[in-house]
């Protein structure tokens, strides 16, 4: 694609007008984890260390979708507090090899959370990609899921791994998806067809680093 043609798409794509996609507020600390996780000269534990970096972030304000609930508490020197708490019925899904390097993101924030796993590869005949494997904390149905993939190229893969869990009952609405680097293809198709999604994103272009999860796990 010409560098005129991806102008003209990134034009055409207006993330304002897709209430269902969130992209973590931007400053220069977040795009400076952006620039060293793109940039070919980056060595793999410097890119390690920024990307569990900006995956930290973004599972963050991934919580920040859950609903609190209002609660109040007593102090050690017996005060009222009136804070917040949010509802334990939390799991996470990663779709494999790549997604699992957000698992530890996720449970630094959440210790206790179970996490459940989906490998899907391309058909070697259809290119289509396919499930091959997936097993899910009991009672999935029930909670809360944060599906973690770091990359959105096509958004076929999450496609699938969306379609799997909704095969075993979880309500759309109930999936938050965690990732790092989509384009703009990616997330028109994913919320075409699941419009109650909700997607965590740290940036949405034209260029998604599909090395990621080679140079995560040192096997580039």
């Amino acid at each position: 694609m010409t560098d005129m043609a991806n102008h003209r798409a990134d034009d055409e794509f207006n993330p304002a007008k897709i209430p269902q996609l969130k992209i973590i507020p931007i400053n220069d600390q977040i795009k400076e984890l952006q620039t060293i996780i793109r940039d070919r000269k980056t060595c793999r534990s410097d890119f390690v260390f920024c990307a569990d970096r900006l995956i930290r972030l973004v599972v963050e304000e991934g919580l920040n979708q859950l609903p609190p609930v209002d609660t109040d508490i007593v102090t050690p020197t017996n005060e009222v507090y009136h804070g917040v708490q949010f509802p334990g019925a939390n799991c996470g899904i990663s779709i494999m090899r790549s997604g699992e390097a957000m698992e530890r993101g996720l449970r630094d924030c959440c210790s206790s959370i179970r996490i459940g796993k989906i490998l899907i590869q391309d058909h070697d005949e259809t290119k289509q990609p396919m499930v091959y494997y997936a097993k899910f904390p009991p009672d999935v149905e029930n909670r809360k899921v944060f599906l973690m993939y770091p990359l959105l190229k096509t958004g076929k893969t999450a496609i699938a791994a969306i379609n799997t869990l909704i095969n075993n009952s979880v309500s759309e609405s109930n999936i938050i998806f965690l990732n790092l680097f989509a384009t703009p293809e990616s997330i028109l198709a994913i919320v075409k067809l699941y419009p109650q999604i909700t997607i965590l994103s740290s940036e949405v272009d034209q260029v998604c680093p599909d090395y990621f999860g080679q140079k995560y796990f040192g096997t580039e």
